[in-house]
């Protein structure tokens, strides 16, 4: 998978670095033609479209060393990568255009005004500016396939420059045009036509580089468009489980998305559920940005619908302790809680006395209904246990037996182990019950048959009964 991606990468770097070159061969050819048919006729509107020209092969030549820049990968210094470099880029080119746009006015004015210049009709002009329309509509819808592909700002400014280069040269040669046909007619004003037409390209020029530079700076500040954002948040807040989005910050750097985001889970959630939760997340936002790099914070929250034993479960969760057996009753409109709670087995009593009145002092400050808190501290195992099989064996297992008979709702017992682990006697067992029959019902059945059980056999130590569901027993 890694080797597929990195060829990948090589490929729409190479690809894009190729897009770019062609770009300045074209750039070179074009602006070269068009400059010294300007010359030659003493056409500002074909300068004016040779600055053009210009502009777009310094924005071709700074696509090309961007690209090849921002390709690299991350490093020390740029742990996000290179792909601002194309921003960059193309912030440049913003002042080049506004530069050549003043320059082209400029110009134009004084031949209106001041400086009238005789042109010098020929068909070559025309000719130079019907190459340059096609060439760059060839190049510009290259450029753009090359940039939506890959998401290269670059590449799109610079097929940007090629489009308005189509308008700016089909101006020329309608001022051209126009210009000769005042001089054929004997019409002054059409004369100036070419002068005019030089404006309109110095306003085309304007028009674009102002939008390449509202939205070269919305990259560099890391603006991220707001429907982008919303659906983004939408994906993330119908993921099942996410309480809320706590924060939200997404960045883009050249084609890639970088996001960072903190959510509120369920503080009763388990790390495991949590873990895939969190994959969910990441999916759902790369749903709306593929590819992108996205680092999820979790934050444990009480959700609306969490019970008092959730908030008990969560304060012993908290600090990292098995609870169970949780049993909480009302006494004269106060709160009685009662608890399990297992510590490590090597603990000596007074460390373990306080840490479990630390946590019943928690549970009383969350929940100021609860007036008292008592705790069965239990040792949690921490070694593997050798067991022996003990030579009374079937008596045990017949006399588990004799007691499960005495509930009804019992079907069937199998599965009997009985062991010895140092001097105590453990049984285990799996027990059939009715598939209808509510867990709490089952706790009270189960329940009955240890006591019972051990009424019978009061040298058994343990006993550890496992229910399941008739449809499910294979044994009955």
């Amino acid at each position: 998978m890694q080797a597929t991606t990195v060829h990948a990468a090589h490929r729409a770097s190479a690809e894009k670095r190729s897009a770019a070159i062609v770009s300045v061969l074209a750039a070179t050819l074009m602006t070269l033609l068009k400059i010294a048919t300007g010359l030659l006729t003493g056409s500002l509107g074909m300068l004016s479209d040779a600055a053009h020209s210009g502009i777009d092969l310094a924005g071709a030549g700074l696509t090309f060393l961007s690209v090849r820049v921002s390709d690299r990968p991350a490093d020390e210094n740029h742990p996000y990568g290179h792909g601002k470099i194309e921003n960059v880029s193309a912030f440049v080119e913003t002042f080049l255009m506004l530069a050549s746009s003043l320059w082209i006015t400029y110009e134009a004015v004084e031949r209106i005004f001041f400086h009238p210049i005789d042109l010098r009709y020929s068909f070559w002009p025309l000719a130079v500016l019907a190459l340059s329309m096609s060439v760059d509509y060839w190049r510009s819808k290259q450029l753009m396939a090359a940039a939506n592909r890959y998401g290269s700002q670059a590449l799109e400014a610079d097929a940007l420059h090629f489009r308005s280069d189509i308008w700016s040269s089909a101006a020329v040669f309608i001022g051209l045009s126009a210009s000769w046909l005042g001089a054929k007619l004997g019409i002054p004003q059409l004369r100036l036509a070419d002068a005019i037409a030089a404006i309109c390209v110095s306003l085309m020029i304007l028009y674009f580089g102002w939008k390449l530079a509202r939205r070269t700076v919305s990259e560099l500040v890391d603006a991220i468009p707001p429907e982008t954002r919303r659906r983004v948040l939408y994906e993330l807040r119908h993921t099942p489980g996410v309480l809320a989005v706590d924060r939200a910050r997404m960045r883009r750097s050249g084609n890639s998305y970088f996001a960072d985001f903190t959510l509120s889970l369920p503080r009763q959630m388990t790390f495991q559920h949590s873990e895939q939760l969190v994959k969910d997340a990441t999916a759902a936002v790369q749903r709306v940005l593929p590819d992108a790099d996205v680092v999820i914070h979790t934050v444990p929250r009480p959700s609306v619908a969490e019970s008092i034993f959730d908030k008990v479960r969560a304060v012993a969760a908290r600090n990292n302790v098995l609870l169970h057996d949780v049993s909480i009753q009302s006494v004269d409109g106060k709160l009685r809680v009662e608890q399990h709670i297992e510590v490590a087995e090597d603990m000596p009593l007074l460390k373990a006395h306080q840490f479990v009145r630390r946590i019943e002092e928690e549970i009383r400050r969350d929940l100021p209904q609860v007036e008292a808190v008592l705790t069965h501290i239990e040792s949690e195992p921490a070694t593997i246990e050798q067991t022996e099989v003990v030579a009374s064996q079937r008596a045990i297992e017949e006399q588990l037996r004799h007691a499960a008979d005495r509930l009804p709702e019992i079907l069937d017992i199998h599965e009997i182990a009985v062991r010895r682990i140092g001097d105590k006697i453990q049984v285990s067992c799996h027990c059939t019950l009715p598939d209808e029959m509510d867990m709490h019902r089952v706790h009270e059945v189960i329940t009955a048959l240890e006591d019972r059980f051990k009424i019978e056999c009061p040298e058994v130590y343990r006993v550890l009964i496992h229910p399941e569901p008739a449809s499910d027993n294979q044994h009955h």
